[in-house]
């Protein structure tokens, strides 16, 4: 099942069903109005959801209409909580050793994560507004789950009930703000604008096989200014799961219905054929290899887009495509 949120529904969006192709959707509201209100009730609701699906899909619709990418919001407009990991070793070494510092002695063994901004989200083709071009400006392209209620203390092995959905994430970055809030051992806060989501969240089971072991096994394809920047595999490299991340998560408290948790930027050690998918990665990588980074950061203008295609071909989540807009200060 796919699902996608319009903007005209208030804070929370409208909630849509929406079909495999992503050429055409359906509201929902006589199920229930907003896709927080389903997580809330998944079990309840689930059945008649799938069925819309079902008929939508079948082109028996009664009030089916065409997909307007624009319109929507990010599938959760706004989330109780968002949690962002970083699971990818090759992006989490690089980073380090460009910064002089040594990687966790327990990397492999306690998750890297941190709370992120989640009361206001971008939508798939919302502009990325910033004040200062300066401030390094970076996409982050990453894959993220929504949960259902999660016990405090779950299990590795119960976690992985809780993941509903599936999304696409740009987890937007201000590099040269970043630094200076690091230093201060207190975490991000102004470094990190709000993130932006893929237009639609899926179940699981649209991804077939490509679901396996708790990770996407496929690659997450990244363009900067409508070149091919970074196709790294989601599946490959990831050191801890989505169910350990959950598991990470709740150990000390419990996670509401609506919980959005990112796996960190999608990274592969053979970074030499499949490219990054952030640019400060690129620019480590250049300098380690030729003593100088080359590739800037992004510029009023620049655009980016992100896009996962299954086996034959299609969009799974349809894209994510953003340009960089001056946000002039009220």
């Amino acid at each position: 099942m796919k699902l996608a949120s319009l903007k005209k529904g208030g804070r929370d969006g409208a909630l849509m069903v929406v079909s495999k192709d992503l050429k055409n959707a359906v509201k929902v509201d006589g199920i229930v109005p907003t896709l927080q209100k389903a997580l809330e009730n998944w079990q309840g609701v689930f059945p008649d959801l799938d069925e819309s699906y079902s008929m939508l899909s079948a082109s028996q619709a009664r009030d089916a209409f065409a997909l307007d990418m624009k319109a929507l919001a990010s599938p959760l407009p706004r989330a109780y909580q968002w949690l962002d990991g970083s699971v990818y070793e090759p992006h989490v070494r690089l980073v380090r050793k460009s910064r002089g510092v040594e990687m966790p002695e327990n990397f492999k063994t306690d998750p890297l994560m941190y709370q992120g901004g989640s009361d206001m989200l971008l939508g798939p083709r919302d502009d990325i507004p910033v004040a200062d071009d300066k401030w390094g400006i970076d996409f982050e392209a990453e894959i993220a789950v929504i949960t259902d209620d999660v016990p405090m203390g779950v299990s590795v092995s119960d976690a992985a009930k809780h993941i509903k959905l599936i999304m696409l994430v740009n987890d937007i970055s201000l590099r040269y703000l970043a630094m200076p809030e690091l230093q201060k051992g207190f975490g991000f806060l102004q470094a990190k604008p709000p993130s932006a989501f893929s237009p639609v969240a899926v179940t699981p089971d649209e991804l077939g096989d490509a679901w396996k072991d708790g990770k996407v096994q496929l690659p997450i394809r990244v363009y900067y200014n409508g070149k091919e920047f970074g196709r790294p595999n989601a599946g490959v490299d990831m050191t801890f799961n989505f169910p350990h991340l959950i598991a990470h998560a709740a150990r000390t408290r419990p996670l509401s219905a609506g919980t959005i948790i990112g796996s960190g930027t999608v990274s592969n050690h053979n970074y030499k054929e499949v490219g990054s998918s952030c640019i400060v990665e690129k620019r480590i990588i250049e300098k380690l290899e030729t003593g100088e980074s080359k590739t800037p950061f992004m510029t009023f203008g620049d655009t980016v887009k992100i896009e996962m295609l299954d086996k034959s071909g299609a969009s799974i989540f349809g894209a994510i495509e953003q340009k960089v807009v001056k946000y002039e200060t009220v």
